[in-house]
């Protein structure tokens, strides 16, 4: 043979070399990128991924399992996806969007009422002994005196005891604080006994500081518990005494007639225009207010039509002259000239005596609105109430609740409950009557008592009471200008008396009439709502931001720890308690019958108790076995000597046996 050449002995140089890689790759399975498979690649990925849903998917075990966690990371799959494309389109979109909208906002309910509330020539019946007593007092205490007045005294069956009662509760002269005080009716000195409540008076009382003005309060069951209350100033301190005798007077005054003594709306309302378009009567509501009689409400919304302005400006409000007639206002009730008005919503009740806008005579006033409509959030936010269905409180006047409402409720159940009537001012509840001096002598004192109680927070009505949630607000900007002008005011009021249809010889006087115009200043509505500063999506968001931040997670990982050290977990610690219990229960059974049928029964080596080995038992610790005592003792089977025969595997013996079988 030749020999072998230079190649064939470089490869048998090389052949064990490929020998031993082939053999590695044959032994060691090779994964990751270099996988064989795709199978094993995509394996290898999920194992070594930090993406949790796909290792879960590989290492869980159970169908079941296995199927959520692949119908989980699908889903995120999806989510991603469909996140990820709309951030593509809102980037790439390069397209503006503007929109004009002309809108209208609703015109409010605008109440009017004149301040005095009743012609003065028709109460006059009605109120001739209170003035005579009023005079007097004037007379007595400041020197004032209008010469002898005739005064026609009423037939009706109040007047005839209301000196009686004005002898009850006069007018008094405090000297000092001192408790002696002159009673204005006898001339006659009086210990003043009980509290005295001095209320202080805007106007500044320039004359003797010593002289005191009040009245004193009685109650009519304990005479020794009185209340005097005095006024720095003799103006508040009549007034304040009028109005209360006077309530005692229109309590006792059906409303039908207190209706046709106040202001029609052919007496209050000479001209009325609202968007350009004149408007009439038919457009007010009446409802009779106890303290300012006959009010009006343009667009109170009780017809089912609100009506609206589409332009702003004092052009396209609403402009009315009001005929406010001074010379039958009454000198003792009121003492200022003109009207008051109130811009509310259509539900809204008019608190016009709390919050109402004076509005003056000769003049023009403009009143400009800017439109809020504000809401607060409920509990656990704030205290506020949506409807007021939760306050214990009735509301007495049909409107939307609102504070003022839930206050003036409260206190008017509250003078029912403690004074037997209610207060004339209020709406009455069910199955009461206003308190007058003829059926409840004792309301003034009550009435005093209860409203001192209300004023220092004692009577429990602030703390009942909420605000409510959401309300609407029209802010107001008022301007003042003379009306009408010097130039015009001939023609003007000549005008106007023709079309309050008096003679053209007699014409209005100017300060009897007052020019209003309300108007929207634009058509901005503004909203103001308030937002929970936390909520579920910002709180879960914090959550991922600090997951994310300090451990890299995200809502597939925390899944995968609540599967592991909460499911997982207590699964196992579940299973090795439950087979701890089992195997305890199980000893102890077999304990038991033991020792119960350990004279019955015939043992097996593998059934004794002294093996403790769970394993099968050898022959050697078979032997060590105790025997039972009462049975007979196992035996071992002889052999089958025929097995132990053997069997060659040759047919013929072979030659070299053979020889040896011969030696």
């Amino acid at each position: 043979m030749a020999p072998p050449g230079p190649e064939a002995g470089r490869a048998a140089g090389t052949a064990p070399g490929k020998k031993i890689t082939a053999r590695l790759k044959r032994t060691l399975p090779v994964r990751g990128p270099q996988a064989p498979t795709l199978s094993e690649l995509m394996r290898w990925y999920c194992l070594n991924t930090n993406t949790h849903g796909c290792r879960r998917i590989v290492v869980s075990r159970g169908r079941l399992r296995r199927l959520l966690w692949i119908l989980l990371t699908l889903s995120a799959v999806g989510l991603i996806l469909w996140q990820c494309a709309e951030l593509l389109m809102n980037y790439y979109s390069a397209s503006v969007s503007v929109t004009v909208q002309f809108q209208k906002l609703p015109f409010p309910a605008v109440t009017i009422c004149n301040i005095n509330p009743y012609k003065y020539s028709a109460m006059k019946e009605y109120l001739s002994e209170l003035d005579k007593e009023t005079k007097k007092a004037l007379e007595t205490f400041y020197g004032f005196s209008e010469g002898k007045s005739k005064v026609r005294r009423s037939v009706e069956d109040w007047n005839s005891t209301g000196s009686d009662f004005f002898e009850q509760i006069p007018l008094l002269k405090v000297e000092d604080f001192s408790r002696t005080a002159t009673e204005l009716h006898s001339g006659q000195k009086r210990r003043i006994e009980g509290s005295v409540f001095h209320k202080d008076s805007s106007i500044v009382n320039s004359g003797d500081s010593n002289d005191i003005i009040g009245f004193q309060l009685c109650d009519a069951n304990n005479s020794s518990e009185c209340a005097l209350y005095t006024f720095s100033s003799g103006v508040n301190a009549i007034q304040e005494w009028y109005k209360l005798h006077y309530m005692n007077i229109m309590a006792q005054i059906p409303l039908e007639t207190k209706e046709k003594l106040s202001y029609s709306a052919e007496d209050f309302l000479l001209t009325c225009f609202f968007d350009g378009i004149s408007c009439d009567k038919r457009h007010f509501t009446r409802f009779h207010h106890p303290l300012h009689g006959n009010c009006y409400t343009f667009n109170s919304g009780e017809s089912g039509t609100i009506l609206s302005t589409s332009t702003g400006g004092s052009e396209y409000g609403l402009q009315v002259v009001l005929y406010i007639d001074e010379a039958e206002y009454n000198p003792f009730l009121v003492t200022s000239t003109g009207a008051k008005i109130m811009i509310h919503d259509q539900n809204e009740y008019p608190f016009i005596e709390d919050i109402g806008t004076e509005i003056e005579t000769a003049a023009a006033t403009s009143i400009g609105m800017h439109f809020t409509q504000s809401r607060k959030l409920s509990k656990p936010y704030s205290d506020c109430t949506e409807t007021g269905a939760d306050i214990p409180v009735e509301n007495l006047y049909n409107k939307s609740y609102s504070l003022q409402i839930c206050l003036h409720s409260c206190f008017q159940k509250a003078m029912v409950d403690s004074c037997g009537c209610a207060q004339y001012a209020q709406p009455l509840p069910a199955g009461a009557e206003y308190c007058n001096y003829k059926k409840n002598p004792n309301w003034m004192y009550c009435y005093y008592r209860l409203h001192e109680k209300f004023v220092k927070e004692q009577l429990g009505c602030q703390q009942i009471c909420k605000d409510a949630c959401s309300f609407k607000e029209w802010a107001l900007t008022t301007s003042i200008a003379q009306w009408p002008s010097v130039v015009s005011e001939d023609w003007m009021l000549r005008v106007l008396s023709w079309d309050k249809g008096q003679k053209l010889n007699k014409k209005l006087n100017k300060t009897d009439l007052a020019n209003l115009m309300v108007f929207y200043k634009d058509l901005n509505e503004r909203f103001i709502s308030e937002n929970p500063a936390n909520t579920l999506v910002i709180l879960l968001s914090n959550f991922g931001g600090q997951l994310g931040l300090w451990m890299s997670c995200s809502v597939v990982c925390v899944i995968e720890i609540v599967e592991v050290f909460f499911i997982d977990s207590l699964s196992i610690v579940t299973r090795h308690q439950w087979q701890r219990a089992k195997k305890w229960w199980s000893g102890r059974r077999r304990g038991g019958a033991g020792q119960a049928q350990a004279g019955d029964e015939e043992r097996q080596g593998h059934d004794n108790p002294a093996c403790v080995d769970e394993d099968l038992p050898t022959f050697t610790t078979a032997l060590r076995l105790p025997l039972p005592q009462d049975s007979p003792l196992p035996r071992t089977p002889p052999p089958n000597y025929s097995t132990l025969r053997l069997e060659t595997a040759f047919t013929e013996q072979l030659p070299d046996t053979l020889e040896l079988g011969r030696h």
